[in-house]
């Protein structure tokens, strides 16, 4: 993609301004729960630019509203203004938060993830503003606190407060349209087992040992699968037993966690009831089995104070690819000179909440790869930032501009 044979529906997009911005939110750290400067920037920007109204709600999200002169639909541009944590800075070739430009790339922590996506749409939706007169509903941007640990719990404040009918996601996609993505679900299992001294075990029921058993069924298990999301993966990820250290002590309990991606149409219950149905089978060969399963549930302090609870499972969502929302906008996009792909997001993202949850029609187009969060050297190119910028205008034009 070239942004030479790019145009901007309505009026030119402030490429200075964008690559400015974007590296101000880089050298802003913000991460999960410490998202307070970012916020109070992006607020600053858009109340600078002209945005009718900008506000901050009681967990910490930033939204800004340009209002239309005219009736009409509320669309909303969501990303997450939170990072993951640097633990591995020594590894970087350049400083983490310092925003530096190299090579036709912007570097830093949360470049592609996503500080950037929200930079472009921003500077992107912005020029609208002098459209108003003959703009029909409202473009909304929320910037939402706790993604990279709570996926669309945040964004659920926003579209309360906003109302959209639909949803632009701006997570990375390579500036390729998404229409789903796979859901998350964190699931606990414990076996319950009966201490002992380790010189005299047979005394005890080791749960450890029970745990493997539980481990070689559900390894066993029928993987679900879609023809367009792919496949419900099971993996476990982390195993402790107690008590640990178990210094001479027989584990009476011991539990893991496996992370499954899940598939439209697949519940709380749904999930749950393959490995439900391995724990009963082992405890019909054995009355002395016995180990419980569930979707953990979690809570996360915010930057405000308030707290943030739930249950960690968020849903998959296809949206048609003839919705209006899928048609409009790949048409929209090509108009400017891209050529997007119409695929789907491989990770979980906010869109969980927003269609998932309610069922709003959402789509997925953002800057950056997204085999580049979370990494390393995180940089994204300049050449995609401003694509993304024309793109965010030309989607909210087709729909809202007369």
């Amino acid at each position: 993609m070239s942004t030479n044979r790019l145009k901007a529906p309505v009026t030119s997009i402030d490429e200075q301004a964008l690559v400015l911005l974007c590296q101000q939110l880089i050298q802003t750290p913000s991460y999960t729960g410490q998202e307070k400067g970012v916020a109070s920037l992006l607020k600053d920007t858009m109340l600078g630019l002209g945005f009718d109204r900008v506000w901050i709600d009681a967990v910490g999200n930033v939204i800004g509203e340009i209002k239309g002169a005219l009736p009409g639909p509320r669309i909303l541009f969501d990303g997450h203004i939170d990072t993951v944590e640097v633990s591995d800075e020594d590894k970087w070739s350049v400083a983490p938060f310092a925003g530096e430009l190299r090579d036709g790339h912007l570097y830093g922590r949360g470049a592609t993830d996503m500080k950037c996506a929200i930079g472009a749409m921003v500077q992107g939706l912005a020029p609208l503003i002098a459209a108003k007169n003959t703009l029909a509903g409202s473009i909304f941007i929320s910037g939402t606190v706790c993604e990279e640990t709570f996926e669309g719990i945040a964004l659920g404040k926003v579209i309360e407060a906003v109302q959209p009918d639909c949803v632009v996601i701006g997570e990375a996609s390579g500036l390729s349209l998404k229409r789903g993505q796979r859901g998350r679900a964190e699931i606990a299992v414990t076996t319950l087992g009966k201490a002992a001294h380790s010189s005299n075990p047979a005394v005890g029921k080791n749960a450890v040992y029970m745990m493997m058993q539980l481990i070689e069924k559900i390894r066993n298990l029928p993987v679900s699968h879609d023809s367009f999301l792919g496949d419900g993966i099971l993996e476990l990820t982390d195993i402790i037993s107690t008590p640990y250290p178990g210094a001479s002590v027989v584990p009476h309990r011991c539990r893991i966690t496996f992370d499954r991606r899940t598939l439209v149409g697949e519940a709380e219950d749904t999930v749950l009831a393959p490995i439900r149905q391995a724990i009963a089978e082992l405890t019909a060969g054995d009355p002395s089995f016995a180990a419980e399963a569930e979707i953990v549930s979690a809570s996360q302090e915010c930057y405000t104070g308030a707290v943030l609870s739930g249950s960690r499972f968020f849903p998959a969502w296809v949206l048609e690819e003839t919705h209006p929302l899928v048609d409009g906008s790949l048409a929209a996009l090509r108009q400017t000179g891209l050529d997007p792909a119409l695929t789907k997001y491989s990770f979980c993202t906010n869109g969980s909440t927003s269609a998932g949850v309610h069922h709003i029609p959402t789509i997925g187009f953002g800057p950056g790869r997204e085999d580049g969060a979370h990494v390393v050297d995180e940089n994204i190119e300049v050449e995609q930032l401003i694509g993304a910028a024309i793109g965010y205008q030309a989607i909210a034009a087709k729909f809202l501009l007369k």
